[in-house]
């Protein structure tokens, strides 16, 4: 129902930016709940951030507040991702993600975008 895919990665120095973007295909709802989440080599997938379609409700990894922001583009189905002063830590390839049902797991995933800080 709904297809994602993610943009926008690449090479680093630490302290610099990026932007990610995810651009989604099907219909989404404003009950729909958007998230991106990265995983490092040899680690667990982890969480990164989230915020619902219509927005307000947004929440960070600890890890991340301060220097990441999701946002969206609702005329353009589009997710973002901002990532400022970023860290040699973040590396990891990260992944767009959309929960359709409360309550429920994340149900629809894109295939990632390889994020590398240098250090």
């Amino acid at each position: 129902q709904v297809l994602l895919v993610e943009s926008g990665g690449g090479l680093v120095q630490a302290g610099g930016s990026l932007r990610l973007s995810c651009a989604a295909s099907g219909r989404i709802f404003s009950n729909y709940r958007m998230g991106w989440f990265r995983q490092a080599p040899g680690k667990e997938r982890e969480f990164v951030a989230a915020d619902s379609w219509i927005g307000g409700t947004t929440t960070y990894a600890d890890s991340v507040k301060g220097r990441f922001t999701i946002s969206r583009d609702m005329g353009k189905n589009t997710i973002y991702l901002q990532m400022n002063s970023l860290k040699p830590e973040d590396t990891a390839v990260y992944f767009c993600a959309v929960r359709s049902r409360p309550g429920d797991s994340y149900d629809y995933w894109g295939q990632g975008t390889q994020v590398t800080v240098s250090s």
